[in-house]
């Protein structure tokens, strides 16, 4: 008998289906440390059963070594057991599990006018705090969004100028957040930045090369300019371009999309594709689950 049988019993892994479903690793203070899916319950705990003492296995050896029992339910489809094994991290946070598990920190953009010619920005993963805002996201790579936005404010100082912190008529300085503001702004670029924001258009990183051309001084630092265009043509594919697609395919029609609902998005977006092997007209709208 193997320590996997010896550990939770010598009929446990006879008695696992071979269907979809969640499985839960738990401590000896009945503590979920683990939660995990498959596509067949069986063969993938047969994985922890068959695990060996090397660099492979090393992080399934940790996870049995750490749980006194295992619990688990079937579910309908592979989709259904993502979706819950999803939601199950986010709520339990379980100590194995990093992916996921920390949603509440994925980023969002707003913006906001503050009078004509007057635009702010904020960074934040506490977007109820400035309901002034008109937020974007939710984004998930924290360096991306944050690359992208710094970049946008540098670059920005060459179109504009900075309104002093103390004149923005908000608290920029709040715990995961920044808010940043403009004035001299062109006219219309409220519309286009929110825009690009969303995924929709990038006609506002366009008027901003142009704005730039025209600028002796960003023309003086033109290496450093590049640096900053390509953080934000990099925020536009992987985050809000990305973003936006997942949106249309799936039919989802809330925006901003919550930061706890956002893998859950792409999650049936990948699983929409890979049924119908492409990502054409979406389907009518339906709210989130």
């Amino acid at each position: 008998m193997n320590s996997f049988d010896r550990k939770f019993g010598a009929g446990f892994f006879e008695s696992l289906p071979t269907v979809p479903g969640v499985y839960r690793m738990l401590n000896q203070d009945e503590k979920v440390v683990y939660v995990g899916k498959a596509k067949n319950l069986r063969r993938r705990l047969g994985q922890y059963r068959n695990a060996k003492r090397c660099k492979r296995d090393r992080k399934m050896l940790a996870i049995l070594k750490s749980a006194s029992r295992i619990v688990f339910e079937t579910c309908a489809t592979d989709l259904d057991a993502v979706l819950l094994e999803t939601r199950l991290i986010q709520e339990l946070k379980p100590r194995w599990n990093v992916a996921g598990a920390f949603s509440f920190l994925y980023p969002m953009i707003g913006i906001a006018e503050a009078g004509t010619g007057r635009l702010l920005f904020c960074l934040s993963t506490l977007p109820e705090q400035y309901p002034e805002f008109r937020f974007h996201g939710a984004y998930r790579s924290r360096e991306i969004t944050r690359d992208a936005f710094f970049a946008l404010v540098r670059l920005l100082r060459y179109v504009g100028h900075a309104i002093p912190k103390g004149q923005l008529g908000t608290d920029p300085g709040k715990r995961y957040s920044y808010v940043v503001g403009f004035r001299q702004i062109p006219s219309g670029w409220v519309e286009l930045w929110d825009q690009f924001f969303r995924g929709q258009s990038n006609r506002a990183m366009e008027e901003l090369i142009l704005a730039l051309l025209e600028n002796a001084g960003a023309r003086s630092i033109a290496a450093e300019i590049q640096d900053g265009i390509d953080a934000l043509k990099r925020f536009w594919k992987h985050e809000a371009q990305a973003l936006e697609k997942a949106r249309r395919i799936t039919g989802i029609v809330i925006y901003p999309v919550p930061q706890k609902e956002r893998d859950l998005l792409f999650l049936k977006y990948r699983n929409r594709s890979l049924k119908t092997g492409k990502t054409g007209s979406p389907r009518p709208a339906a709210p989130l689950d």
